[in-house]
């Protein structure tokens, strides 16, 4: 009988080991929820992607019925669509500045997340109905910036009602009658939007938003600058949109959610969710609709007879941030970035 060769009786596995059933490795608590959030999270898309799906398939049904009925003209319809919506929008004419004046304090990820709130602050803007003159973006240096280069060479660009800077804020008060430099102009090269004139704005007409403030934003002012605090931090810091606005010797306030609902959850407020609380308060000149129609029904404090008054509340991420800053909701915030950085790549400027 042929004796086998030395390295197969070697390379022969173990059955007995093979028998072994092998111990499943047990996740920690951490893990778990971990695990449970991203499945939360991506259920969450998924119900979001179908309500968005149904909601294009309802909107080219009515469009069908009204070109039938002879309501829309079919040739007339499509031309409008080709038309960008914010050259077609009404221009509230007061300005939003969004301080970036945090770089060093946020994380790559929240740097990351800042750029996607960004993406969507334009995007809400340049469709609004009422859209603001313009949105300017001060203290752009550093990951922020370089983080907004790399998407689509530099699509932001070319955004349409938007100024780039720079320098800080305060450049609207201290800038000079004597022409900008080149490096501090006021709009980026590629941008269809005509810099402001370089002239000085009374800071009694400049109010930076903050929760932490002692006073209440009744209503928006044309003519006047409303500063956004463009910071990610997870409440890590304290009181930076108050102190800001103190040591600039400008007037702050705070959205008067508290006035109108009550909020159960984590009060986070992302930086594009403001805007958008901006926005729907010039459409509809009523903050308390403005809420609503923009806050989660998850957030509120009661899912019963307060919605039962008010009417379905549209799914938005909007909530109030007890630091006044305007960060981010985690639970949002990965589920948002795939449509931000789409808006980032498309570098819309029409």
């Amino acid at each position: 009988m042929d004796t086998p060769p030395l390295d197969s009786v070697i390379s022969q596995p173990n059955s007995a080991q093979e028998a072994e059933p092998s111990n499943p490795q047990v996740l920690s608590k951490k893990a778990q929820k971990r695990a449970a959030k991203a499945a939360r999270l991506h259920e969450l898309k998924l119900e979001r992607r179908a309500r968005e799906k149904e909601a294009k398939k309802k909107k080219r049904r009515e469009r069908a019925q009204a070109i039938g009925r002879g309501d829309l003209d079919e040739n007339t319809s499509r031309k409008k669509r080709k038309i960008n919506a914010g050259s077609e929008a009404e221009i509230f004419n007061a300005r939003v500045v969004v301080d970036l004046g945090f770089d060093d304090l946020m994380s790559d990820k929240e740097i990351n997340s800042l750029t996607s709130q960004l993406a969507y602050t334009y995007s809400a803007n340049r469709h609004a109905a009422l859209a603001f003159s313009v949105l300017i973006f001060t203290s752009l240096n550093g990951r922020t910036k370089q983080r907004l280069d790399a998407i689509n060479d530099a699509g932001y660009r070319r955004w349409s009602r938007t100024e780039w800077w720079e320098e800080g804020y305060d450049r609207l008060w201290t800038i000079t009658a004597q022409s900008p430099t080149e490096d501090a102009n006021t709009q980026l090269e590629g941008s269809s939007t005509p810099p402001l004139a370089p002239s000085r704005v009374d800071r009694k007409r400049i109010v930076y938003l903050t929760a932490d403030s002692s006073e209440e934003l009744l209503e928006l002012n044309e003519g006047e600058t409303y500063i956004i605090g463009g910071i990610c931090d997870h409440n890590r810091y304290k009181n930076l949109c108050l102190d800001k606005a103190v040591g600039s010797q400008i007037r702050h306030a705070r959205l008067p959610i508290g006035r109108y609902i009550s909020l159960a959850t984590r009060k986070v407020l992302t930086v594009n969710q403001v805007f958008e609380i901006l926005l729907k308060w010039t459409d509809t000149r009523n903050w308390e609709e403005a809420f609503w129609a923009v806050i989660p029904k998850r957030k509120f404090e009661s899912h019963g007879e307060q919605q039962d008054q008010q009417g379905e509340g549209k799914e938005g991420a909007m909530e109030h941030n007890r630091d006044g800053k305007h960060g981010d909701d985690t639970d949002d915030d990965e589920d948002e970035d795939a449509g931000a950085v789409s808006i980032l790549k498309q570098g819309r400027c029409d």
